[in-house]
């Protein structure tokens, strides 16, 4: 199996018990091995007290992007720690996109940048994670 098909069958394997982002009809646009881009638009029921996107639908869609990275290799790995930068604020109606690229992957540990834009390409947040590696494979080896 090729590195491009360890990756997609890796997602694969994820997105079928990943409810969260598939409830939040969260769409997996792209995959490649220490590569992911996820998008999903913003609704109502996902509006704060200003009226915005609430940042914790930021996070989760960033999230998701970095774990579809870091699980990209058919070894698990979790988030060890995450952090978060809002740049401007999202709007109901709008379709953001999460970029997600490893920076770095050496042992265990990965770390991955996630930018956030939104449907015109301005950059709604920055998001870096750190993985670490588990024991368990999504693919039967």
């Amino acid at each position: 199996m090729t590195p491009q098909e360890l990756a997609e069958a890796s997602a694969a394997a994820m997105w079928n018990d990943d409810s969260a982002s598939q409830r939040l009809n969260m769409v997996l646009d792209h995959i490649a091995p220490g590569h992911a881009r996820l998008s999903m638009t913003v609704t109502k029921d996902m509006s704060n007290g200003h009226g915005n996107c609430h940042g914790g639908y930021i996070f989760t869609l960033a999230d998701s992007a970095f774990a579809f990275a870091c699980n990209s290799y058919n070894q698990m790995a979790v988030a060890q720690h995450c952090s978060v930068t809002y740049l401007i604020p999202a709007h109901i109606g709008d379709r953001l996109t999460a970029t997600a690229t490893e920076v770095s992957r050496r042992g265990r540990s990965g770390i991955y940048d996630i930018r956030i834009t939104n449907q015109d390409g301005a950059h709604v947040a920055e998001f870096r994670g750190h993985s670490r590696t588990v024991k368990g494979t999504h693919l039967p080896e």
